[in-house]
């Protein structure tokens, strides 16, 4: 299977950092593609940069539709989550969403640590329905930049915001961000419980779903868009909005 790793910023080196995380999860026959979206945020820590991110990233999947097995959202936010799946003929797994729901297999809680601000992930993980399972959130003093730099530094408070996760009741603990793809085999040794790499649950549940070939759903809001008018978008957008419909 061929499987879309897509970024939804554009720093390039988030998107090789968890190429890599993907190629060392996936199965034999599992093909990693990684991609970059041409605009947007360079790191993606507002509200109004993730609104710009689920534009670039839908023009980014839609020029992928058809060639794809599936796609893995790689961002932590779960970006346009809920428009790619309408928007995909093939599944679409986000890399957050992944690792909650396999931490929900795991134990009763978990935690999730990060870096700075955490709402928009209580949000996100009240929109999946998981707010009774989470017992901690934490914000680390650290930026997806700092971890292309200094690594060690950043693990090093990462190892600190999981250790506080447990202390309040985490059962495994998520690191949540793209560019921590990876850092979980790292710190696991010293960790007290499951650490989880979004990226590494995002290629298993994708393979699994593909697997199950199960359809794409004709009516409902996940139902693939048609006739829609739309300007300024790529073409491949554009087309995939205004597709005649299929049944």
């Amino acid at each position: 299977m061929r499987l879309l790793v897509a970024n939804a910023n554009t720093t390039e080196a988030i998107t090789q950092l968890c190429a890599a995380s993907a190629r060392a999860a996936a199965a034999d026959g599992t093909e990693i593609l990684a991609a970059t979206p041409r605009f947007g945020a360079e790191v993606i820590s507002t509200r109004a940069e993730n609104i710009v991110a689920g534009h670039a990233l839908l023009e980014l999947l839609a020029a992928h539709a058809g060639k794809v097995d599936a796609v893995l959202l790689a961002v932590s936010h779960d970006t346009a989550l809920e428009a790619a799946r309408q928007l995909m003929p093939c599944p679409v797994v986000a890399m957050t969403e992944a690792a909650c729901f396999a931490a929900c297999l795991l134990g009763g809680r978990f935690g999730l640590v990060t870096f700075g601000g955490t709402e928009t992930y209580r949000e996100r993980i009240a929109a999946h329905g998981l707010s009774s399972r989470l017992a901690s959130l934490v914000g680390v003093d650290a930026t997806p930049q700092e971890t292309v730099r200094d690594p060690e530094g950043v693990a090093r408070k990462v190892a600190g915001g999981i250790a506080q996760a447990v202390s309040e009741g985490a059962d495994a603990v998520i690191l949540g961000g793209a560019a921590l793809a990876g850092m979980a085999d790292r710190l696991q040794a010293e960790a007290q419980v499951p650490l989880l790499d979004g990226i590494a649950c995002g290629v298993k549940f994708a393979e699994a779903l593909v697997s199950l070939r199960l359809p794409k759903p004709k009516v409902g809001s996940f139902a693939a868009a048609f006739g829609r008018s739309t300007s300024g978008v790529s073409p491949e957008l554009a087309a995939m909005l205004s597709a005649t419909r299929a049944d």
